[in-house]
This record gives structure tokens, C-alpha cells and sequence, in this order.
């Protein structure tokens, strides 16, 4: 009893010690093994010195080129840097996520990724890696896609990349990869390509269905979709070889375990005569001692656990509310955002318009896709492409379309459609099971997160002067919209913070416009939408008014659009927001309607009052007493004059087009 008691009291210790070396101090050391593994990565490949911003005196997670997510880098963007060596230092990185080595000039065997544990997207893509296929790779679980074209890789293709049951895209051509095409029973897969290697044999038909193209230049590689294999005899089994794969590892496991098992009953029996010999000779002082002792380590290693997990499980909380607001930095892993190549599907081609860059459909399936947000017609998406060109990809999945040619003839309409204000439609992509639309990309964001993202300590305010710029901003754009095609009377049908987009220089641009025409009448209010359109009325350029009288009084207020039942901010309710806005001026308490963040500046109540009533004449009941867009752009100007006017009016056109003419 003595010596179990005693043994029990060292483990307890050592455990406590391991707790508050491992629970209590894991950020600071972790996030120095960071440093240190990224400082030796640096000093061996970037001769160059690319990587300016990384020094050891300042954190990872401000570097250029690296995220972090609790401190610990997650992501690596290190994209035609003309790097070059062994990337042998990153395989510390223990939290990496996303890694991206495309183009540069790594070279040598890619070493063990073990450690990539949480890895969801690797791209080795385009260096000069030799050796065999990294099987450390198919350790990977959580991988998503994996990329590794365009390298000097060589040997088989294992068969244990089937362990990878999540992989979406699989990208192992233009290497020197040799002998059959595995079986690969990964269902998931929607992107796959051995082009330009050596491989050989019959292609199996777990992989048939995608394109000749992902199969193309393998001389020696047949079966569909390639030509069909002739006088090909299967290559005779081996005697044994089969069952010795199978068999060998696990049958000297478990012979020696068979004495072990039947030696187990005989050691309890001798063990408990000598503990029961012991204890009645032990005295009852001794024994309370290691008692109370052993209750007072349970107890403090209880404690420790309990601030240990609820430290976690705030953090988790924390990141779960913030999550709400950051939909935008969530990578797409679920389900590949783009259709399917797998045949017996009709395929579509991409249309582009004028200054777009062409690519194919297979480019952006290999692209990496982050999810940018949800809305009512589908999801939108960021895509990098492999040249580093980045655009917005709309996947139309909720939309209402007739057939292909209403589709085609109203996208003529949007593609041509050319402002400073708007986000410009580039190209799009409709199959019978799929419709895509691409958008130049807008690096800063929506003016949602700008209104109301990370509201607390911490949090950058939206100036005034901003506010202003973007609401003359959004008229501009919307009024272009409105007097683009009067034949038409386009409308935007879906005006709302959430889609108005803002770019690198702070513009604003409106996203999402002629939309409508695909979406099924309204019949619930999402707070922007006018009273009319609300009882199975399509939506009219005086309905778009009302949405962006909504729009100001948003950026007036820093409210969103629906409130709670009472009024007041927050929620989710009934009362809307130029009802509560109109209740407070009633009340002459017009100064408590203005955000808090917009009273630090001076000398801007005239301005604020001014925007108000232009919001609150937007916002009137009736479509007829409502301004056209024009006039009211033309107002907004005349609040502060030439500091908000537009500096490129001459850019403003619409590409000529039959449609558009018609």
C-alpha cells in the first residue's frame, strides 16, 4: 500500500508539473517555434531576401506572406518568390493549414510532412522537387487538395492515397511518375490530373470519367476516356505475393501474443497476497497521511484542469462570436465549389467579356477557393488562379432560370456594363447543372464588416468623411445602373451593405446588381426592401431608392437594417429601421439616432442632417414620392461639394452590344 501510494503521489506530481508546462505555457514557446522554424527557413532559401518584413524582433503573424490563427501560423503564401532549397525547416510549423510553394525553385526529395497534422490545402507546384511521391503526404487527413505538378517526381503513384478521403483535387502532372494508375476510391475527388508523366497500363474506371486532358501524353496509357487497350494481358500474380503483402505484417503480431494472454490470470494472485501482507502491517498515522495527501493532488490537479479547459472552452466562445462576422476568412473544404467534370454531364464554356484575361474551366477547378459569404442567390467564392490572378467566382445554385438563351441574353446585358462604381462582370459559365459568374475581386471587403465588424476595444472607426465618400460613391453606381438601359429600366433588385464591396483604395463598388430577374417574389422583409415589394411585386428602380435610403440610414446610425421588437438596436424583429429613425426625430432626439463612433468629429451635425433627410426622402412610403437615383446623388454632392465629387466621370460607359441596343 505504502509503495503503490507513493508511486501514485510521483506520477500525480509529475503530472501537475506536465499540466502547467503544457496547459498553462503553450502559447509563448509554440509561437517561438514558429519563429525559429520560419527565421531558419528564411536564412536557408531566401537569398533573395524577398521576405523582407520577417525578423526575428517582430511576430510571425505580422509578417508579409503568413496568417495565424491563436498565434500560431496556419497559413503560408510564399508564391513565385524564386525561393529555393529544402523546405525541410517549415515541417515544424505543427498548426499549418494552408501551405503554398507554387513557382519557385525547391528542389531535392520533399521531406516527412508527419507533422502537418491539421494540413488541409498543399501546393508544391511548379519547383524542381525530385525523388519518389512523399508518402508522408497520404498521412495527411484532413488534405483537401494536394497539388505537386509541374516537379521531377518519379516512382508509382501509391495506392495509399485512397487514406485521403476527403481530397477534392489531386494534380500529379508534369513529373516522371511511372508504372499503373492506382485504384482510388476517393469519392470526393472533382479535380484530377497524371498528364505528362510515364505511366502505363489500363486506366482504372474509378477515374474514367474525368477528361482526356488529365490523362494526356502518357504513351503507353489506355481505356477511357483515351483510345481502347488492345492485346493488353494482365500481368500474372506472383504466387503468395498478394497474401504476403496481406499477411506478413500481422501474423507475427499475433502468435507472441497468445502466452502473454494465457500468462495474465496467474500475476493478480501473487500481486494481492503481497499488498494484503503489507497493509496490515502499516500504521494508521502513515496511511491518514497519504491519504490526505493524495487527496490534495487530486485536488489541485483537478483545479488546474478545471482553468485549463475553461481557458479553451472561452477562447472557443470568443471565436465562435467572431466567427459570425468573419465569414469571409473561412476556407471552403466541405464540397468542391465548382461543377463537376465527371461524365455524362454536359459541359458549358466559360464566356468572357472585354479586359478579361481567358482561362478555362480546369483553372479554377485547381484553384484554391475560399469562401467569401452567402446570399440569396448562392455562395461566392475568392479563386486564385494559377498565374496569381485572383476574381470573385458567384455560384447561381438558388437562382430562378428559365432556360439558357434568357440566361445568356441578360448576362450580354450586365457583362457590358462598365463604372467606377460597380463590380464589373467579366465572364460566366452555364451548364444545365451549373452557373457561374466571375467578378473583378475586391480586396477590402463589404461595407457591412466595416459598419459592424469588431464593434468593441480594439475596433478602427469609420470616419465621416469615408461614410460620405461611400454613400456618393453607391448613388453613383446605382444611378449608372438605373439610366444604363432605359429600354430596360434596369434595377438592382438587392441593394444592401452587405453588397456594396470596397477595393483597395477604399471605393466603393456595387455588387450583385440585375440579379432579381432570377429571384422568386419576395414576401419576407430583410430589412432594405420597400413596402411595395413585399406583396409579390417585382422590384422597381424606385424600390432600389428605398433599399439605398435604407443604406444611409445604416451608415447614419450604424444599426443594421432589422431591429429588435421594441425599436431598438440589435435583434432581429419587426421594427424596421426607418420606422425607429422616424420615431426618434418625431421625438426631436435626433442627435441619439447618429452613431456613437461618428461624435468624436467636430463640426459635421449639418453634414449628418443633411444626409438624413436625403435617406428619409428615400425612405417615403409612397414610390412617387420618392427621388430618382440622380437627384439624389446630385444631393449628396451638394453636401460637402467637390471633396466627394467624382474624379473619373469620363470613365463611366456601356460597351455597345446587340443586346443592348435591341
Amino acid at each position: 500500500m505504502a509503495v503503490s501510494s507513493r508511486l501514485f503521489l510521483l506520477v500525480s506530481f509529475f503530472f501537475f508539473f506536465f499540466l502547467v508546462s503544457h496547459c498553462l505555457l503553450p502559447s509563448e514557446e509554440s509561437t517561438n517555434r514558429d519563429l525559429e522554424a520560419l527565421m531558419a527557413f528564411k536564412a536557408a532559401s531566401d537569398t533573395h531576401n524577398k521576405l523582407t518584413s520577417w525578423n526575428s524582433s517582430t511576430h510571425p503573424c505580422n509578417w508579409v506572406f503568413v496568417s495565424c490563427l491563436k498565434n500560431r501560423v496556419s497559413r503560408l503564401f510564399l508564391e513565385n518568390l524564386d525561393l529555393h532549397g529544402s523546405i525541410e525547416p517549415l515541417t515544424s510549423l505543427t498548426q499549418l493549414r494552408v501551405l503554398s510553394l507554387k513557382r519557385n525553385r525547391f528542389s531535392g526529395p520533399i521531406p516527412s510532412m508527419s507533422n502537418f497534422t491539421a494540413l488541409k490545402l498543399l501546393f508544391l507546384s511548379h519547383n524542381e522537387f525530385s525523388g519518389a511521391f512523399p508518402v508522408t503526404v497520404t498521412s495527411l487527413l484532413r488534405l483537401y487538395r494536394l497539388d505537386l505538378s509541374h516537379n521531377n517526381l518519379s516512382g508509382d503513384i501509391p495506392t495509399t492515397l485512397n487514406n485521403l478521403s476527403h481530397l477534392l483535387s489531386l494534380r500529379l502532372n508534369d513529373n516522371q511518375f511511372s508504372g499503373h494508375i492506382p485504384i482510388l476510391n476517393l469519392s470526393k475527388l472533382q479535380d484530377f490530373s497524371v498528364s505528362r508523366n510515364h505511366l502505363s497500363g489500363e486506366i482504372p474506371k474509378s477515374v474514367s470519367g474525368f477528361p482526356a486532358s488529365s490523362f494526356a501524353q502518357n504513351p503507353s496509357l489506355c481505356g477511357a476516356p483515351l483510345v481502347k487497350c488492345k492485346d493488353i494481358h494482365a500481368v500474372p500474380i506472383q504466387p503468395g505475393s498478394i497474401g504476403a503483402n496481406i499477411s506478413s505484417p500481422l501474423m507475427p503480431q499475433s502468435s507472441p501474443s497468445t502466452p502473454a494472454k494465457n500468462a495474465a490470470p496467474e500475476t493478480p494472485s501473487i500481486n494481492t497476497r503481497h499488498h494484503h501482507n503489507g497493509s496490515s502491517k502499516m500504521r494508521p498515522v502513515i496511511l491518514i497521511a497519504i491519504i490526505v495527501g493524495d487527496v490534495l493532488v487530486l485536488a489541485i490537479v483537478s483545479l488546474l484542469l478545471y482553468c485549463c479547459f475553461w481557458q479553451n472552452y472561452s477562447a472557443k466562445l470568443r471565436e465562435g462570436n467572431r466567427s459570425k462576422l468573419l465569414e469571409s476568412e473561412k476556407i471552403l473544404y466541405s464540397s468542391s465549389p465548382y461543377p463537376s467534370t465527371q461524365a455524362g454531364l454536359e459541359r458549358g464554356q466559360m464566356v468572357f467579356f472585354d479586359g478579361m484575361k481567358k482561362f478555362e474551366l480546369e483553372d479554377l477547378l485547381r484553384a484554391s477557393a475560399e469562401m467569401l459569404g452567402k446570399g440569396g442567390f448562392g455562395t461566392a467564392y475568392k479563386a486564385v488562379l494559377d498565374d496569381g490572378n485572383v476574381v470573385a467566382v458567384k455560384r447561381l445554385k438558388d437562382a430562378l432560370i428559365n432556360g439558357k438563351k434568357e440566361f445568356e441574353q441578360h448576362m450580354e446585358i450586365l457583362g457590358r456594363l462598365r463604372h467606377p462604381n460597380i463590380v464589373s462582370l467579366r465572364a460566366y459559365y452555364y451548364a444545365p447543372d451549373e452557373r457561374l459568374l466571375v467578378y473583378d475581386y475586391m480586396t477590402n471587403g463589404s461595407l457591412f464588416w466595416l459598419l459592424h465588424g469588431n464593434r468593441g476595444p480594439g475596433r478602427t472607426p469609420l470616419d465621416w468623411t469615408t461614410r460620405l465618400k461611400i454613400a456618393a460613391g453607391v448613388g453613383r453606381g446605382l444611378a449608372f445602373i438605373h439610366g444604363s438601359c432605359k429600354a430596360l429600366k434596369l434595377t438592382h433588385g438587392n441593394i444592401k451593405s452587405t453588397n456594396i464591396l470596397i477595393d483597395q483604395d477604399g471605393d466603393p463598388h456595387v455588387a450583385d446588381f440585375g440579379l432579381s430577374v432570377f429571384a422568386a417574389p419576395a414576401t419576407r422583409s430583410n430589412g432594405y426592401r420597400a413596402p411595395e415589394a413585399l406583396d409579390g411585386r417585382k422590384n422597381t428602380q424606385k424600390s432600389d431608392v428605398y433599399s439605398f435610403g435604407v443604406l444611409l440610414l445604416e451608415l447614419l446610425t450604424g444599426k443594421c437594417p432589422s431591429l429588435g421588437e421594441s425599436g431598438g438596436p440589435g435583434g432581429g424583429g419587426a421594427a424596421d429601421l426607418p420606422r425607429w429613425v422616424q420615431s426618434v426625430v418625431r421625438e426631436e432626439w435626433t442627435a441619439e439616432v447618429f452613431d456613437i463612433e461618428l461624435m468624436r468629429y467636430k463640426d459635421i451635425e449639418e453634414e449628418m442632417v443633411g444626409l438624413l433627410q436625403i435617406a428619409m426622402s428615400c425612405c417615403a412610403a409612397g414610390p412617387d414620392q420618392r427621388p430618382r437615383m440622380s437627384h439624389v446623388v446630385k444631393m449628396i454632392e451638394d453636401i460637402r461639394g467637390v471633396e466627394i465629387s467624382p474624379s473619373h466621370d469620363t470613365s463611366d460607359s456601356v460597351s455597345e452590344s446587340p443586346s443592348l441596343s435591341s
